[in-house]
């Protein structure tokens, strides 16, 4: 099988933790459950800078946030010819992406010009909404504005799998990308039936969500849950069309997102609703799941980080990885034919903003996050570390331990390392908005 198809599945702001395989005793994922005891669960999958479009951006080029440019929301993402639709559709491939952009910073309801579609010939994309009951978008070339019928995943998925069914050329390779909103807030909008799957005051709550947020929290989890577990159904009609239409032999098949959401975890009373930027677990920790032909299902805990994808998807197809891309291609680990991998992950907020803006405590950092160890530095010094082994929920900063300071030296070096080779000199968000001259408004955000 020498060009695979790929369907890679994306959502929204869903935490690492938050399946019942991963460990979750409250959420409902039978499907996902199942798919994991099929695929290598890759464990460590980072989200380098946790927000969507700087995720989006490392996804489909390959490279980090200040090559790409792309360190905040709402940015436009520059066509340098690579890609991954642009490398694969040169070599005969199908592409499609269905759902959510968030790379083209014209406007979150603005029509997409084709030549601003990255290499995706079928098209059905809004730049961004979380209105997932009027949902609209734009189909290929036209700037026709149309809605999705119901519950906006849903549909997504029906089309999605409607273009799968319909290839005229059913011998030329594909990738779709389904792009899915949820399970991003607001919770409260998840289809009624899977809410009532759920009983919010007998969630076991995570260990590092302050008594005072209890309710909010068991609030917010409620839908989170049911959005969750309405995506759990998309991904099963997924496999089931792969199955029927005779796809899963030649076919891998990817379920992640872009980043995390802290439902309240490490929040504080006085400053709730932070649900993600931070470099905490709940926020930079995805699922990442991979299922195909020859692939031996495993947890493998080795890093992986966002820009890694691209060069990934690649190899895994067999093609050669563009000259500009700076990710990790881990198709051989995957795979198993070669034991390679990193000893740690970068972590990065360049310019915090909205719910996590520099009034409400944001701050720009860089951190690295290994198999074992999560260690942060601000602009001040050291800010964070935790034993993630000793500490799973991130309760014990060691930062001023005496006898953490030999790790702490370590990690820094390790962390200045890492930062050398991506020629990352630690500005200020004020140097780096400056440097690009991207305009944000009174809460630090591009305005949309």
């Amino acid at each position: 099988m020498s060009r695979p198809n790929i369907v890679f599945i994306l959502t929204d702001q869903m935490r690492g933790h938050a399946t019942g395989y991963a460990g979750d005793p409250n959420v409902k994922t039978p499907f996902l459950d199942g798919m994991a005891e099929r695929s290598v669960n890759m464990t460590n999958m980072i989200s380098v800078c946790p927000i969507c479009t700087p995720y989006r951006a490392c996804l489909l080029t390959g490279q980090y946030p200040l090559t790409h440019g792309l360190f905040m929301n709402d940015l436009c993402l520059p066509d340098n010819g690579n890609s991954i639709a642009q490398v694969l559709k040169r070599d005969g491939y199908d592409t499609a992406y269905v759902g959510k952009w968030h790379l083209d910073g014209h406007g979150r309801d603005q029509f997409i010009p084709p030549e601003r579609h990255q290499g995706f010939d079928y098209w059905k994309v809004l730049e961004c909404t979380h209105d997932y009951w009027e949902s609209d978008y734009y189909a290929n070339d036209s700037d026709e504005r149309r809605r999705w019928e119901g519950y906006d995943a849903f549909a997504q998925t029906a089309d999605a799998l409607d273009w799968l069914r319909g290839r005229k050329d059913i011998n030329r390779p594909f990738i779709l990308f389904l792009s899915l909103g949820t399970p991003h807030n607001p919770y409260d909008t998840a289809p009624k039936e899977y809410l009532d799957l759920y009983d919010k005051e007998s969630f076991i709550l995570r260990d590092n969500v302050d008594p005072g947020l209890d309710t909010n929290c068991r609030d917010e989890l409620h839908g989170y849950y049911a959005h969750i577990s309405a995506l759990d159904d998309c991904v099963a009609r997924v496999e089931e069309v792969l199955r029927a239409e005779d796809l899963k032999e030649d076919t891998y098949l990817i379920f992640t997102s872009d980043h995390g959401d802290s439902i309240e975890s490490q929040c504080d009373p006085d400053t709730p609703w932070i649900n993600k930027q931070r470099p905490y677990e709940e926020s930079i920790l995805v699922p990442f799941l991979i299922e195909g032909p020859g692939l031996e299902p495993r947890m493998e805990d080795a890093l992986i980080a966002s820009p890694d994808l691209m060069p990934t998807l690649l190899g895994i197809c067999g093609k050669e990885v563009p000259d500009t891309v700076e990710g990790i291609d881990y198709s051989r680990l995957i795979k198993q034919e070669e034991n390679i991998g990193r000893d740690a992950v970068l972590l990065a907020g360049y310019s915090p903003f909205a719910d996590w803006c520099f009034e409400r405590g944001g701050r720009e950092y860089r951190g690295i996050r290994t198999q074992r160890y999560t260690y942060v530095r601000e602009l001040k010094g050291p800010w964070l570390l935790f034993d993630n082994r000793e500490d799973p929920f991130q309760l014990n900063n060691l930062i001023d331990v005496p006898e953490a300071s030999t790790l702490l030296k370590r990690l820094d070096e390790r962390l200045d390392q890492e930062l050398g080779e991506l020629g990352d000199g630690f500005l200020s968000s004020a140097e780096l908005l400056s440097r690009w001259d991207y305009q944000v408004d009174d809460k630090g955000a591009i305005p949309f």
